[in-house]
């Protein structure tokens, strides 16, 4: 993939202050080309971390386990079988479960992401860029989709869905069920958007990487992992 300039990745006029964690976070959303090129000379990524897994395992904690035993149930009538019933302690360890290893599998998830991005970028491509640069990347961006996780919580309970996502098969609902429409699902809009930022973050690490060439390279991953889940569907 080819770059656009010749400047040097990071500028060299020196680090500009670090915003606070709740002013990085709202910047994500309003201003993340200018975060991302703060997060290059400054690459704090733990704080941004905890909140994301701290919203996603308290997204989960709202949703009563009820649902997901429901579609857990529904998922095996589909396949001919018939689970027993759920005593109830085994709802109780439902209720800690769930969001303790969503919280888990959000942490390994920022940093096995934030390893292959600096695999493609860094090694493959040979831009500039350290793995704490990418990690501090992917932590801000990732609590794009993990606010509006959060925020359609209610809407998952009332339609008794838990997994519900705003996603690209929402716009295919005339599609009939299977692997295509399963793809659509799993490409989240959020995580696109998610995505276009972690790309806005790789052409702050290194200005001769294009915003769009990044774009590109990884919705392409994100791609290629909806069509591995789209199969699990």
């Amino acid at each position: 993939m080819t770059h656009t300039d010749e400047t040097h990745p990071s500028s060299g006029t020196g680090q500009a202050p670090l915003p606070a964690l709740p002013a990085r976070l709202a910047a994500v959303f309003f201003s993340p080309g200018r975060l991302m090129r703060q997060l290059t000379d400054n690459p704090a990524w733990l704080g941004a971390l905890l909140v994301s897994a701290a919203v996603v395992g308290l997204s989960m904690l709202l949703i009563p386990s009820e649902l997901f035993i429901e579609a857990q149930r529904e998922a095996a009538l589909e396949r001919g079988v018939e689970l027993p019933e759920m005593t109830d302690r085994a709802m109780l360890a439902m209720r800690i479960v769930i969001p303790t290893t969503t919280v888990v599998a959000t942490l390994a998830m920022s940093f096995f992401f934030a390893g292959l991005y600096t695999v493609i970028f860094a090694f493959v491509l040979g831009d500039e860029g350290r793995y704490v640069q990418y990690l501090a990347a992917v932590t801000h961006a990732w609590f794009i989709a993990a606010l509006f996780g959060l925020l359609v919580t209610p809407l998952r309970i009332s339609t008794g869905d838990p997994q519900l996502t705003l996603n690209l098969g929402s716009f295919f609902f005339f599609l009939p069920d299977g692997y295509f429409l399963n793809v659509l699902r799993v490409l989240d809009l959020t995580q696109i958007w998610s995505t276009l930022v972690i790309a806005q973050g790789a052409h702050a690490i290194d200005r001769r990487r294009s915003f769009g060439s990044a774009a590109a390279i990884l919705l392409v991953i994100l791609v290629g992992v909806a069509l591995v889940f789209g199969r699990f569907m």
